[in-house]
C-alpha cells in the first residue's frame, strides 16, 4: 500500500523534511537566544544609565579592559582639553545617518593621565581627506560627565583598522593607540560626553542608547518553530494524496469483467 514511500522521489523528499526539521528547529533557538541576550542587555542599559556616577578612576585604568558589566556607566572626569591631540574617527554617522566624524578629544586629568572623551559627532568636510571643522572645547579645568564604553577593535566592532589614513584621523576609538600617540597614559575605553551640552555649536553629542525596544527575535523563534511542526504535518498529507491518487488510478485501470452472451 506505502510501496511508493521507497522509490528515490519519495526517499529524496522524506530525507529533505527529516533535514528541514532540526534546522528550523535550532533557528528557532537562535532568534530565542538572541531575544534573551536583547531583554538582558537592555536591564544592563537601564541599570546602568540610571546608577550614580562615579568618578571614571574607580572603574578604569591604563591598560585596563572595561567589562561589559560596566558598559554605559555614568562616570565623571576633571581635567583639562588637550586640542593639540585631538582627533577625528572616520566612518562614523549621527541620528539621521548621516556619515561623517567622531571627535576624540584627550582630557588631561589632574595627575597627568588622559581619558579620551568621544564629543560627538560632525559632519565630513568636501574633501575626505581634509580635518574637519570642529568645534572646540570648553578651556580650562572642565568636569566631564559621559558614559563609559570599552576599547574598539577590529574583532569587535568589524571595523577595519586602515593604515595610511590622514593627519590626525582614526579608524578605531582605542585607548593603547591613542597611548602610543600621546606619550601618556591613557585610561582604558572612552567617555560617552553627556555634559556639558554641546548645544548647537556641535559637536552632535551621540543618543543614548535604545534600551526599550526587544526586536523581533522571539516572533522569528515562534516562526522557525510553526514551520518545523508544519514540515510532518505536510509530508504526511501528501503521503495520503499521492494514496488517494495511486488508488484511484488502479481502479481506473482495472478492466471491466467481460459477460457471456445468452
Amino acid at each position: 500500500m506505502y510501496r511508493f514511500l521507497l522509490t528515490r522521489q519519495w526517499v529524496t523528499l522524506t530525507l529533505l523534511a527529516l533535514v528541514l526539521i532540526p534546522t528550523m528547529v535550532e533557528l528557532g533557538f537562535w532568534q530565542f537566544h538572541r531575544h534573551e541576550h536583547r531583554v538582558e542587555q537592555n536591564g544592563l542599559i537601564a541599570r546602568n544609565l540610571d546608577a550614580a556616577p562615579v568618578p571614571v578612576e574607580e572603574l578604569t585604568s591604563p591598560g585596563h579592559t572595561v567589562p561589559r558589566g560596566d558598559y554605559w556607566r555614568t562616570v565623571t572626569a576633571t581635567g583639562t582639553f588637550d586640542t593639540g591631540h585631538e582627533v577625528v574617527v572616520r566612518r562614523r554617522t549621527n541620528a539621521d545617518d548621516r556619515v561623517g566624524f567622531h571627535v576624540l578629544s584627550p582630557l588631561v586629568l589632574s595627575d597627568g593621565r588622559v581619558v579620551l572623551v568621544n564629543r560627538g559627532w560632525v559632519p565630513a568636510a568636501d574633501d575626505q581627506k581634509a580635518f574637519p571643522e570642529v568645534p572646540a572645547p570648553p578651556r580650562g579645568t572642565v568636569t566631564v560627565t559621559g558614559r563609559l564604553k570599552a576599547d574598539e577593535t577590529t574583532g569587535a566592532s568589524g571595523i577595519r583598522d586602515l593604515a595610511g589614513l590622514p593627519p590626525r584621523q582614526v579608524m578605531l576609538i582605542n585607548s593603547g593607540q591613542q597611548a602610543e600617540l600621546l606619550d601618556r597614559e591613557v585610561l582604558g575605553g572612552y567617555l560617552e560626553q553627556t555634559d556639558p551640552a554641546s548645544g548647537d555649536a556641535g559637536p552632535e553629542q551621540i543618543p543614548a542608547p535604545d534600551h526599550g525596544s526587544i526586536g523581533a527575535h522571539m516572533a522569528y523563534a515562534v516562526q522557525w518553530w510553526l514551520f518545523a511542526a508544519a514540515v510532518p504535518l505536510g509530508w504526511v498529507i501528501l503521503v495520503r494524496r499521492e494514496k488517494r491518487d495511486r488508488a484511484a488510478a488502479s481502479g481506473q485501470n482495472t478492466p471491466e469483467p467481460v459477460t457471456a452472451a445468452a
